[in-house]
């Protein structure tokens, strides 16, 4: 059986019970290297063969995975944060199903949920944002057309954008063409959970200047939105006038 398992958004003990116990139990890990926190690997079997997939391309992914399975060894595919964004788990598993190997997918943390934790906040305020935007900007990899980033910052919902930490200049100028305000609040965290972990408030307009001065060029989420603001609605659920299945109306 081969284990798609996600690592979490940095700090070791962010993994969940079930991650870490599929870890102990592997006979061979292949984990994201730089990108997994190597404290992770510490549980795992004296004897279990540990292979970094930094280095290594899908073909060799793949085999290391077909042998273990040959041998009749269990595998641990270790990946950063939560395997579903971007994490290139589809294709791993599109071979595995042409080769009839079984596999299953256990969960993580994602770094996007690391970053709210992070910087103390809530993407989706009331009469604010009800909607988070998942995305990264075009570089050697493009985005479909319909997915540019001034076409997504029109919606003027909470965005979180991925491994775009290098091109900040043109983030914020497309950021700006789609609609949002110069000023807009914007937040650049680095590593978030980690030990290093670094939180820069901003603006829009401000992305680039603030990655500069804080020597960040990589491995950092850009979040951006009101939701980073002061002005927000509360919610109903818990106003005494609202009544829900569990609790009358208090009038």
């Amino acid at each position: 059986m081969i284990h798609f398992v996600g690592a979490g958004c940095g700090a070791a003990d962010l993994i969940t019970v079930r991650g870490q116990r599929l870890i102990e139990q592997a006979d061979v890990i292949i984990y994201a290297g730089s990108l997994v926190n190597p404290e992770l690997l510490q549980s795992a079997k004296q004897r279990c063969k540990i292979y970094n997939s930094a280095e290594m391309t899908l073909d060799e992914v793949i085999a290391v995975m077909q042998n273990a399975e040959s041998a009749d060894k269990t595998t641990v595919r270790l990946h950063t944060g939560d395997p579903s964004i971007y994490g290139a788990v589809r294709e791993q598993m599109d071979r595995l199903d042409a080769l009839g190997i079984p596999y299953d997918v256990c969960p993580g943390v994602s770094s996007f949920c690391g970053a709210a934790a992070a910087l103390r906040a809530e993407y989706t305020l009331p009469e604010v944002s009800q909607t988070v935007i998942l995305t990264r900007l075009a570089g050697r990899t493009p985005v479909p057309e319909s997915e540019q980033i001034p076409l997504l910052a029109a919606h003027h919902a909470t965005m979180v954008i991925f491994l775009s930490a290098g091109m900040l200049e043109m983030l914020s100028a497309q950021l700006i063409e789609g609609g949002y305000r110069p000023e807009t609040p914007a937040a650049i965290v680095y590593k978030a959970s980690w030990q290093d972990e670094i939180i820069c408030r901003c603006t829009v307009e401000t992305l680039a200047e603030t990655a500069q001065i804080n020597g960040i060029r990589k491995t950092a989420l850009i979040t951006v939105g009101d939701f980073l603001g002061s002005s927000h609605a509360l919610s109903k659920l818990y106003d005494p006038a609202f009544e829900t299945e569990f609790r009358k109306a208090k009038r």
